[in-house]
């Protein structure tokens, strides 16, 4: 298995990073782009909607532009480094509220494990769309407020990592009845809080502060704390760890408010079935030693009960066919990110990739 590439991005200016991202990553956002244009239209057609990309994304930038104009300057950067028009860089960034917009299902994406204490360490499984098992690649970026490390896709500036202050993100997407391409796109805010929280306390202030406008749940992880934060058109919440240390997140919300407008788990009830095979196996048990031990944990498949391991079919329609693209962990007492390139069931010692989040 080849290693995925890694992208060092720099610059003392949201801009100037932006246009470095751009210029590296010139055609693996164009690639990642034409994915993701038949995907809207494909989504679109299925459920009978007409979607005006351009008009949804740059609704979200506005959004940004109002919350954390850096954001926004960062993305334009983006688009002339690679150049592609603006909406375009755009439209990668909002693309959860743009496919909520569309009324995509979201079946089989993503579960987390993260037990905290004396030492904390969380990953997940990132299942995503096996069309685009090419459009990722790991990062690291400097020159914001902390330098960070992790994983994102081609033109997103950000989705799971760690920054030099030990602050780590895990994501996982949810769903509401409100959901809606108005707000502040999802993939900048887990941007903003990498760049900028230099504590447990400034990360969750970020999270529960974001004005956004579709569903995820954001896990931060720092050495000695880690709590879960659910974010919603409706409002946002914050769940911390059970008794034993450990949080298990996968696709419906726990907050009993943001539950009356649960849309994911409605639809595909699998969310439920995967958190509870997820925290059987987990409860009275120690925590994880290293990604290895975290991989054994997320290894599972329907005859184990739930797939959380998700193997795409050979065939089938754009939109149907999910895996497990990556397997990461976060170690954020050593400021340290590791991936592995599929799901968990294929990982060994020698196929994970380490970066460290660099100084700013």
């Amino acid at each position: 298995m080849s290693r995925r590439t890694v992208l060092r991005v720099a610059g003392d200016s949201p801009k100037r990073r932006g246009h470095d991202r751009g210029r590296q990553a010139r055609d693996g956002i164009a690639r990642t782009w034409r994915v993701y244009d038949d995907l809207f239209t494909t989504v679109a057609a299925a459920g009978g909607v007409t979607l005006d990309v351009p008009a949804l994304a740059l609704r979200t930038v506005a959004a940004a532009r109002a919350w954390a104009p850096e954001l926004a300057e960062e993305m334009e950067g983006v688009a002339e480094g690679a150049g592609v028009p603006f909406w375009v860089v755009a439209a990668l960034n909002a693309r959860t509220e743009i496919l909520a917009e569309a009324g995509a299902s979201r079946a089989g994406e993503c579960s987390t494990l993260v037990h905290s204490g004396a030492r904390t360490i969380g990953g997940q499984c990132w299942d995503w769309h096996e069309e685009l098992a090419g459009s990722w690649h790991v990062q690291t970026v400097r020159g914001d407020t902390w330098g960070f490390a992790g994983i994102t896709e081609y033109g997103i500036l950000a989705k799971i990592g760690v920054n030099e202050a030990g602050v780590g993100v895990l994501f996982n997407i949810l769903g509401h009845t409100d959901d809606a391409a108005t707000g502040v796109p999802l993939h900048l805010v887990a941007r903003h809080v990498l760049g900028t929280a230099g504590s447990f306390a400034e990360a969750i202030g970020v999270l529960t502060g974001a004005p956004v406008s579709a569903s995820t749940v954001m896990s931060v992880v720092t050495a000695d704390r880690a709590a879960s934060v659910e974010t919603s058109p409706a409002g946002s919440a914050v769940i911390t760890p059970d008794d034993e240390g450990w949080l298990v997140r996968t696709n419906h919300f726990l907050d009993p408010v943001l539950a009356a407008g649960e849309l994911r788990g409605r639809r595909e009830p699998e969310t439920y079935d995967r958190r509870r095979l997820l925290t059987a196996r987990v409860h009275g048990g120690p925590g994880p030693d290293g990604p290895c031990d975290l991989a054994g944990l997320l290894s599972a498949h329907d005859d184990d009960g739930a797939e959380v391991c998700c193997h795409a079919p050979p065939e089938g329609a754009l939109g149907t066919r999910w895996a497990t693209l990556a397997t990461v962990a976060v170690e954020p007492e050593e400021r340290r990110l590791m991936v592995h390139q599929g799901g968990p069931c294929s990982a060994r010692p020698s196929t994970w990739t380490t970066v460290t989040a660099p100084p700013r």
